[in-house]
């Protein structure tokens, strides 16, 4: 017998996990009100809290998209291009982009004066014209929905195999206003899309649903609800969306931690995910590395802080002495080229190698402006895999190894198994490498190739590591047009057919 809860007492056992108890806290329990929702991650057994009125704002937009994927098999391909084309020449007017720009100013400044990292918040004109030019692409694309992509004839009937629409799509992000673009690529396949940003990009959010995205949907006559903004900067309603079976398919971008709860919540409703949170690409110089390709990809890998920035270096040990030093010019140039001093983490086997100057004070700029720290840091083995979040300092871990296989196995146990580059001069390393490395994106040089856009000519919604496991029927890029399931259709020719 089920009973409705409408309070919690301080001290109440909440069992999860199917034998671990978690205590219902004072603070929890003295704003749990009759209406609000417990969530239990039966992982961790955090007790997450969901106020009724989070609940209502995300239960609300998952009923308009659901509603719109209702309409979605019928709405022609036209009428999804001309969506796309809209939404791009919006953002491309300076007199509509104005008040998003202005928006996203004040979101900047809001997060700066919270001691937030703004490396992804800034909409600045390589972001805009990445948005516009996804958009095209999309408008461009093949429409994948109703694409029979296999026929399997019988006497007198066929099996036709048809791509078709997944369903709702839910997107938690924190800010990173271009998803808002490539997100929107799922309309491709037919889907609709429901968006929660985290509160230090929602002004932006809002300002580009209101000047953009909106218009866009209405000058196109898609469906009302194709794709909704769930505005409120409360978590919350996150772990709300992610607990509603309607939703297909649930994808969340952002920090590790946030984005591994709600991979629990989804998953324990039962709903596929998609997550993007852990990232840090590593690099692995062979004995034949070649110097200036080593260094040009240790370089390039540093540009700035995203999911594919070179976060750990392997070198083995007979090439310490030649390719340590050029390491750390590497490293002082990319901090150079972005106008800051850069931060090193070594394992004690490096260590030595690396000159006393590197361990004393420098100024190392964070989120919170720039601060004095020592420039070298002593780090232990099993943290190889810690991914470095910097604003503006280029930050890296090095390391050696006394082959390539020991790169290989500490990358395949230590870190979130996402992107890995081998520098070497012999095919059958670079052979072996790819099949032990237990990785998405392989390569022999720099790391932040690993990007939909850039390397598929596809807008992404997210790249995925494998740090829960390999994904099924799919590569780690997912893009719009990879978000579809298929649907058996039979045709008969000859009514009299029977088993």
């Amino acid at each position: 017998m089920s009973e409705i809860l409408t309070s919690l007492e301080p001290g109440t056992p909440i069992v999860y996990g199917g034998n671990r108890v978690a205590t219902v806290g004072e603070e929890l329990a003295s704003v749990f009100r009759e209406g609000d929702r417990l969530v239990v991650v039966q992982d961790t057994g955090a007790l997450l809290h969901i106020p009724a009125a989070e609940w209502g704002r995300a239960t609300m937009a998952v009923d308009a998209a659901a509603a719109a994927f209702s309409r979605m098999g019928t709405v022609e391909a036209s009428r999804t291009r001309h969506f796309f084309n809209a939404f791009a020449d919006r953002l491309e007017d300076d007199s509509i982009f104005g008040p998003i720009s202005e928006a996203n100013e004040l979101d900047v400044d809001r997060a700066q004066g919270r001691g937030r990292s703004t490396t992804r918040l800034v909409l600045d004109h390589s972001m805009r014209e990445g948005m516009i030019r996804g958009l095209r692409l999309w408008a461009d694309s093949e429409v994948g929905r109703g694409r029979v992509v296999e026929t399997i004839d019988h006497d007198g009937w066929r099996v036709e195999q048809v791509r078709s629409g997944l369903g709702v799509v839910g997107f938690v992000f924190e800010g990173r206003p271009n998803v808002f673009a490539d997100a929107t690529g799922v309309l491709v396949g037919g889907n609709t899309v429901v968006f929660r940003i985290g509160s230090d990009a929602l002004g932006t959010a809002r300002a580009i649903m209101t000047h953009a995205l909106e218009p866009a949907l209405e000058d196109s006559g898609l469906p009302p609800g194709a794709v909704s903004l769930i505005d409120t900067p409360s978590r919350s309603a996150g772990w709300a969306m992610f607990s509603d079976p309607r939703i297909g398919l649930a994808v969340a971008r952002g920090s590790g931690t946030a984005v591994s709860q709600l991979g629990s919540v989804a998953r324990q409703t039962g709903i596929p995910v998609s997550l993007h949170g852990t990232g840090g690409a590593w690099i692995v110089a062979a004995e034949s590395a070649d110097p200036r390709a080593f260094s040009a990809a240790v370089i390039n890998s540093l540009d700035r802080k995203v999911c594919n920035t070179l976060n750990t270096a392997c070198i083995v040990e007979s090439r310490a002495d030649d390719l340590v030093p050029l390491f750390l010019e590497a490293v002082h140039e990319a901090g150079e080229r972005v106008g800051a001093t850069s931060k090193l983490h070594v394992t004690t086997k490096v260590s030595h190698l690396v000159p006393p100057a590197w361990f004393e004070p420098s100024s190392i700029v964070r989120a919170g402006g720039a601060v004095t720290e020592s420039r070298t840091e002593l780090i232990e083995e099993e943290d190889l895999g810690l991914e470095w979040e910097w604003e503006a300092s280029p930050e890296v871990t090095l390391t050696l190894v006394p082959d390539v296989e020991t790169a290989v196995e500490l990358f395949n146990e230590r870190s979130p198994r996402f992107a890995a580059s081998l520098l070497s001069n012999d095919d059958e390393e670079h052979r072996r490498f790819f099949q032990l490395i237990d990785a998405p994106f392989v390569g022999n040089g720099f790391t932040r190739w690993v990007d939909g856009q850039y390397a598929l000519n596809r807008p992404e919604l997210g790249l995925s590591n494998w740090q829960f496991g390999r994904l099924f029927g799919r590569g780690g890029v997912l893009s719009g047009d990879s978000v579809y399931t298929i649907r058996s259709r039979a045709i008969l020719t000859d009514p009299d057919v029977h088993r």
